[in-house]
């Protein structure tokens, strides 16, 4: 593992702190290598579209709207590919919250949840997408976050050396 040493002004770091603390983390390394992973995934998934991810829709939508529900799963039928998983909690008489998993390649599944919160009648959507490196053992494919694939592959590296 490698030390950085780095030097922030007193508010920034004030407020670096602040965040540190208020999250719960034990140190600042811990709360630092987190935002890089997020800010190194958030940078892989807009240059590599074509590279795969997993991810979570979550939005709530009105039950009333005509024929929303059965667009939205015709949806999730139509893209089958990409949808793993979805769960459906009835908020009240009117507002449902879904959120459905996916997997696949970047931009499709961007695609897919632009295409699902234009809907009318959908409501306070958000997508949060975490890049994924495949790699292939024993006959079939894994997948595994590509932050940690990129060090798991440097540590095998360093310790054939």
């Amino acid at each position: 593992m490698k030390r950085l040493t780095m030097s922030l002004d007193d508010d920034l770091a004030a407020a670096f702190d602040a965040r540190v603390h208020a999250s719960g983390y034990e140190n600042r390394s811990e709360a630092f290598r987190d935002l890089l992973r997020q800010d190194l995934g958030n940078q892989r998934l807009c240059e590599q579209p074509d590279q795969p991810c997993v991810a979570t829709l979550s939005y709530v939508y009105n039950h009333h709207q005509r024929q929303l529900a059965a667009r939205l799963a015709g949806f999730q039928h139509e893209h089958h590919d990409l949808t793993v998983s979805t769960m459906h909690v009835h908020l009240d008489h009117e507002h449902c919250l879904e959120t459905v998993i996916l997997r696949g390649r970047t931009a499709e599944v961007q695609a897919f949840a632009d295409a699902v919160l234009a809907q009318p009648g959908v409501t306070h959507g958000s997508l949060h997408r975490v890049p994924m490196a495949q790699h292939h053992a024993h006959g079939h494919t894994h997948m595994q976050p590509a932050t940690a694939h990129v060090t798991t592959r440097r540590r095998k590296a360093s310790a054939a050396r």
